[in-house]
């Protein structure tokens, strides 16, 4: 049964108490004292530890910070406590608790440099992540048996099927946007049956894609960096690796490939469903009949406008499948590194998704399809 540590308080002449402290005073077992000690608010002139039966380094400084405190006298310690005492009064620092922090013009370009260093660095890491997914590709290629069907045909379904209903709702309330604010500035000139070119086009060419683009970064981008940086953070990985399985493999291959390939149906879905908010708005508004808003979409809308949507929906699946993955496989101290991770996988990835869907709109123009 474990020994607690206790004390006694005796008056002495002039108001002074002496205080005779008994049992073990060591980590295990002071704390309880240690708490009474700080609450005495009497003059205390002694320290009696000749009850001590132990004591370590933790009961050492106590002892030492009541009669430093109250300037009292030490006495009945044994050689070790003695050597210990003396051992932990010397321990004194002389640095600030806290570092002076330097000038708001000193910190600010360090705070700069840091922001470029992390960049530069983050941007090397991703290209680095790339190269090995890409050779973890190509042994895939090689060897098919080592692609995990059912981990992929998992992953197709959280990315694509569960997402279908939140990227139908969101994609026919922004169809219905696109219609009734275009219906709007297009009234000015007696043109609102030229709603149709713009919903159409706008749905198939940019927004169907984008929007779900955007959608899949925040739902599924963020759920494969916390995934993997759960995973990380309790070994699994590390357990993976030791067992002789491949994390790129056995993780990041499904992933990717799932984003890469439900995109381009997410993103022609998304167009449909707002092509048909938009007819459903023209319908009650405009007077333009539904199925006349279907047909007149065939005539109006290129082909090559849904091949520009189809086209960059692969590279964004890429790049959001790339972002979260990478940011997972980063995490390394806590829980709290798992929140960050998420966040910034969801924000490079939405980045970097407007920032290529930009080149692609300067591409498709330059060669004839804008």
């Amino acid at each position: 049964m474990r020994e607690w540590a206790d004390f006694t308080t005796e008056a002495e002449e002039g108001g002074a108490t002496t205080i005779a402290l008994r049992g073990p005073l060591t980590v295990s077992s002071i704390g309880l004292v240690d708490r009474r000690l700080r609450e005495l608010h009497e003059t205390i002139a002694r320290v009696d530890l000749s009850g001590v039966s132990e004591i370590d380094t933790v009961g050492a400084w106590t002892v030492w910070r009541v009669a430093r405190d109250n300037d009292a006298e030490i006495t009945g310690a044994s050689e070790d406590a003695e050597r210990l005492i003396a051992a932990v009064s010397q321990s004194r620092g002389t640095a600030d608790i806290t570092p002076p922090r330097p000038d708001l013009i000193e910190r600010t370009p360090a705070a700069v440099g840091d922001l470029v260093v992390g960049w530069g660095k983050g941007s090397v890491g991703v290209v680095a992540f790339l190269g090995a997914l890409v050779i973890s590709s190509w042994h895939t290629i090689r060897k098919p048996r080592k692609l995990r069907g059912k981990a992929l045909v998992r992953q197709v379904e959280l990315v694509g099927v569960s997402a279908l209903g939140i990227i139908g709702l969101m994609s026919f309330l922004v169809g219905i946007v696109i219609a009734q604010q275009g219906a709007v500035q297009l009234r000015q000139f007696g043109a609102e049956f030229y709603t149709i070119n713009l919903t159409g086009r706008l749905a198939m060419r940019e927004l169907g894609v984008l929007m779900t683009a955007i959608m899949v970064a925040g739902r599924s981008g963020s759920a494969f960096a916390a995934q993997i940086g759960t995973m990380k953070l309790t070994e699994e990985i590390d357990a993976m690796r030791t067992i002789g399985v491949s994390p790129m493999e056995a993780l990041i291959i499904p992933r990717t490939l799932a984003a890469v390939l439900m995109m381009p149906l997410l993103g022609f879905y998304a167009a449909i469903v707002a092509i048909i908010g938009g007819a459903f708005l023209a319908n009650f508004t405009l007077d333009i009949p539904f199925f006349t808003f279907l047909t007149r979409i065939q005539e109006v809308v290129p082909l090559h406008d849904v091949w520009v949507g189809l086209v960059k929906a692969p590279f964004f699946g890429l790049i959001i499948a790339l972002s979260g993955c990478y940011q997972g496989m980063q995490v390394k101290a806590n829980a709290e590194e798992v929140g960050l991770r998420t966040t910034m996988a969801v924000v490079q990835a939405i980045f970097m998704v407007i920032v290529l869907d930009a080149f692609f709109a300067v591409f498709f123009t330059y060669v004839g399809w804008g």
